[in-house]
């Protein structure tokens, strides 16, 4: 899994780099691994601004603006916790791109409603642009982690594809 991890890192930032855009990232239960596996990479300083670890709900309010109405209503783990989470990174950085996840990697926390595995992501996109989605990942707490990066990172290189038009 590492090695593929390291390969989509490569990946997102040659396509940021060709374009001149920035990536943010903000993480709750990967704890910093998406900007481990980005900054991992050699030059990573021309297309990565900053990343933010909101494992706190706290944290989240405070550091990315999450509003505590959205934490009341929905809980941190969340579509609409992600959104404000990715929509927060692009608002607190220079940041083009952002991706944002939160989620139960166990092997404690989860309910009926939200199984240990339950992750929400969004990636946000400064042209004005926003998409959540939940996942649901097998295994224990590692696999469940590095499950959530190497879907973070192909996320934000589809969208990028998608894009390519716009820039």
């Amino acid at each position: 899994m590492h090695s593929e991890l390291e390969e989509l890192s490569e990946q997102l930032g040659a396509r940021l780099l060709e374009r001149g855009e920035w990536l943010v990232t903000a993480e709750s239960c990967t704890g910093g691994w998406v900007a481990q596996m980005v900054t991992a990479i050699a030059g990573s300083s021309g297309w990565f601004d900053r990343g933010f670890v909101t494992y706190s709900n706290a944290a989240k309010r405070d550091m990315l603006g999450v509003p505590e109405t959205t934490l009341d209503r929905h809980g941190a783990v969340s579509e609409a916790t992600a959104r404000a989470m990715a929509i927060g990174a692009l608002e607190h950085s220079r940041g083009d791109w952002s991706v944002a996840i939160t989620g139960i990697a166990g092997p404690s926390g989860g309910t009926p409603d939200k199984p240990v595995g339950t992750v929400c992501f969004a990636w946000a996109w400064r042209a004005g642009g926003c998409e959540a989605q939940t996942c649901h990942f097998p295994g224990g707490r590692t696999e469940v982690r590095a499950l959530s990066v190497r879907h973070a990172l192909r996320g934000l290189l589809a969208r990028l594809q998608d894009a390519n038009g716009i820039a």
